[in-house]
């Protein structure tokens, strides 16, 4: 029997920007890249629709994530794992504002 050769899927690392659908996030990708013709080091950074299915990863945290096969119109990436949790930064509800 002739084994098949394991696929090499893609991986990238990038933060949960938004957590609010169900079983989906979306994670920003950043890289820095060299503008080709000026030289000048530019930071870039592409949203990736990702399928969480046990909702464990929240806003700001730092995640993986794996390609997979289309899951929706967008979704093509599954969360690989968690890296580091991220700091959760709430609104406190009833603080007076400050107008300066």
């Amino acid at each position: 029997m002739v084994e098949k050769a394991k696929k090499h899927l893609k991986e990238k690392e990038g933060i949960v920007v938004s957590d609010k659908m169900e079983k989906t996030i979306v994670v920003r990708v950043d890289r820095r890249t060299r503008h080709p013709i000026y030289g000048k080091v530019m930071n870039l950074s592409k949203k990736y629709y990702a399928h969480d299915e046990k909702n464990e990863a929240k806003a700001g945290d730092r995640v993986r994530i794996i390609e997979s096969r289309p899951l929706s119109r967008l979704k093509r990436w599954a969360l690989l794992t968690v890296i580091s949790r991220g700091e959760v930064i709430e609104k406190i509800e009833n603080e007076p504002e400050v107008i300066a």
